[in-house]
């Protein structure tokens, strides 16, 4: 049975199962790109001990699978599959897994990218990290922004 397209969950997944099942009876796949985002022990020249994910259940899994849906509609894939941990995580923890399916790697290797930029800017999550100075909300990048731009996607917190 094929996953859901989007889940955020609090518990780990396992990478190569949740490739199995996107794969599973599509003799068309001919490239699977997937990208693992992991927590960091450092950010901004800071040690991090932990990070915190929050989000607005239900609207935060709208939000990413309209997302999903348009990346379907800018480029030729078969399948796609996107987990987003939230919750207590510690430096090594997997947080999101982006990973798409299509005929050709070149597909696949877009929507993939397409998808974690709009992760990184757009989807309702808030981060807060817990330091030696303390804990502090994470913003968005400016080149992550910048990179979301080459899609013709404006940040909104831009």
């Amino acid at each position: 049975m094929t996953s859901a397209r989007v889940s955020v969950q609090t518990e780990d997944f396992d990478l190569s199962r949740e490739i199995a099942e996107l794969r599973q009876g599509d003799k068309g796949v001919g490239a699977v790109c997937s990208f693992v985002g992991t927590v960091r022990d450092r950010n901004e020249g800071d040690t991090v001990a932990s990070m915190e994910l929050e989000h607005y259940p239900g609207m935060t899994e709208k939000s990413i699978e309209a997302m999903v849906a348009e990346a379907f509609r800018r480029f030729d894939i078969l399948g796609a599959r996107v987990i987003h941990r939230v919750g207590l995580l510690q430096p090594l923890d997997q947080i999101v897994l982006v990973a798409v399916t299509s005929a050709h790697r070149g597909q696949s290797f877009q929507a993939c990218e397409f998808l974690m930029d709009y992760l990184k800017t757009q989807a309702p999550f808030w981060k807060k990290e817990e330091t030696a100075q303390g804990a502090r909300w994470v913003d968005a990048r400016v080149s992550d922004d910048a990179a979301l731009a080459r899609w013709g996607i404006t940040a909104r917190n831009a």
